[in-house]
């Protein structure tokens, strides 16, 4: 019974994979790492401020509860286009290589 544990718990701790985003914002930088659900938590606020203005004329569709990193990003990209005042944010985000 202990050798399946083991073998449960080590194909788990190996499915974690961490990630690093960096956000851009008017020339500065600054990353943020984590896994998937993780990083989904940190950016929580941004996902559901884009998501509030989804229904304005011209903007997209949020999805704040993204299956893959590169759907996190694009969400948080569309976000922050969402609220900004004219529809163009400075800020954006992208994957660390």
């Amino acid at each position: 019974m202990t050798l399946l544990k083991e073998l449960i718990e080590n194909v788990i701790v190996e499915e974690v994979k961490k990630f690093t985003i960096v956000k851009d914002r008017n020339n500065r930088t600054s990353e943020m790492s984590g896994t998937l659900v993780e990083l989904i938590d940190k950016t929580k606020y941004t996902l559901e401020t884009g998501k509030s203005y989804e229904s304005e004329k011209g903007n997209k569709k949020i999805n704040i509860n993204p299956k893959t990193i590169k759907a996190l990003i694009t969400a948080l990209n569309n976000s922050v286009n969402n609220s900004a005042a004219n529809g163009y944010s400075t800020t954006s985000y992208s994957l660390k290589d």
